[in-house]
């Protein structure tokens, strides 16, 4: 078979994962949860969710959210490789394994107290800080809120529980009337552009845009940004997107790395794509945020050749999306790759 055009048709498959696959967690893949509650010092939380994770000797363990009122409750992953074969059933996890892990939030523009695991001991942690990190690049804060009307900060408070109801329609107009009140206020744009994504992801795009413009520091839209992009195969805008929101924070999130896998993998630019997917893949190791970074990491390692590899991160992708399109072009992929390798896969 071709190898190259093998290739293609594996990058023709592997870059569907903007239509949105969710994660399907095995049944038998945990026997820990930790529970908690994330708190803010001398304000209130984020309109977005608040990233949270366990972390055993440095590597990361489970990835999750807190909820609006900052409710947590995190089920870590087995440490199993992350190319694990497909036949693999998942064991389930031993408590023991994360006496003195770490637990804490993880958001751009702030600093986080953390919690120790102890084996045995109540699975509620009690509460993590949140406080501002002055010297951070950038935030998942605004610094438009410091300079915005308070008719415009009253708009913006009631579009939040408007959204939280599921109120969507009164929501997006309390942020256009934000916006008419103070058209530089960034979070009022994201916000927007957020309730615009499903049905009008153009005008979302804009939104998003005008959210960077006013605040260049403010991380959120340029994820958004790159998804949107990635709709329309804009692979430099993506990259640039992605690398940006890396720039203002380096530590990036699940969905920032895997974005700038797919952007730097289609603008040739293979070196970063593959570090940036293998980034998304470590943070991530429930599959919850990123999960068709591996994937997409299994693409970039078939570019160069390393098809054995690749092979052994597809199976692994079916030990958690076990069905439907996605699950079907994993296959696929899987087939086309068996072509080119011996029948032991080596």
């Amino acid at each position: 078979m071709n190898h190259k055009l093998l290739i293609v048709s594996l990058l023709t498959v592997a870059l569907l994962p903007l239509a949105g696959v969710q994660a399907q967690k095995s049944e038998s893949a945990g026997s820990i949860h930790i529970v908690g509650k994330i708190v803010m010092a001398g304000g209130q939380l984020p309109w977005d969710p608040v990233p949270i994770v366990i972390r055993c000797d440095g590597q990361t363990r489970a990835y999750s959210f807190a909820d609006r009122n900052g409710q947590f409750n995190l089920e870590p992953s087995p440490r199993e490789s992350a190319a694990a074969e497909s036949s693999h059933a998942p064991r389930r996890v031993n408590p023991a394994e994360f006496d003195g892990c770490k637990v804490s939030a993880v958001l751009a523009g702030f600093q986080s107290t953390t919690a120790t695991i102890k084996s045995g001991s109540n699975p509620d942690i009690g509460a993590i800080t949140l406080s501002r990190d002055a010297q951070a690049a950038g935030s998942v804060v605004s610094a438009t809120l410091a300079t915005a009307p308070p008719e415009a900060l009253k708009e913006l408070d009631k579009a939040q529980a408007d959204e939280s109801n599921k109120s969507l329609g009164s929501a997006k107009k309390h942020l256009q009337k934000a916006i008419s009140l103070d058209p530089q206020l960034a979070e009022a744009w994201y916000h927007l552009g957020k309730l615009q994504e499903k049905d009008k992801p153009q005008e979302a795009l804009e939104a998003f845009k005008k959210a960077a413009a006013a605040d260049p520091k403010y991380i959120p839209p340029y994820e958004r940004i790159a998804a949107l992009e990635a709709v329309q195969q804009k692979w430099q805008d993506v990259a640039d997107a992605a690398n940006h929101a890396l720039q203002l924070y380096p530590a990036g999130t699940p969905q920032i790395w895997y974005f700038s896998a797919v952007g730097n993998y289609n603008i040739d630019a293979s070196g970063p794509a593959e570090t940036s997917a293998l980034n998304a893949l470590a943070m991530d190791p429930n599959h919850l945020v990123a999960p068709k970074a591996e994937d997409q990491l299994a693409v970039i390692l078939a570019r160069r050749g390393a098809y054995a590899e690749a092979l052994e991160h597809l199976r692994h992708c079916l030990t958690y999306i076990h069905s439907g399109a996605d699950a079907d072009l994993i296959k696929l992929q899987i087939a086309q790759l068996e072509k080119v390798l011996p029948s032991n896969g080596k």
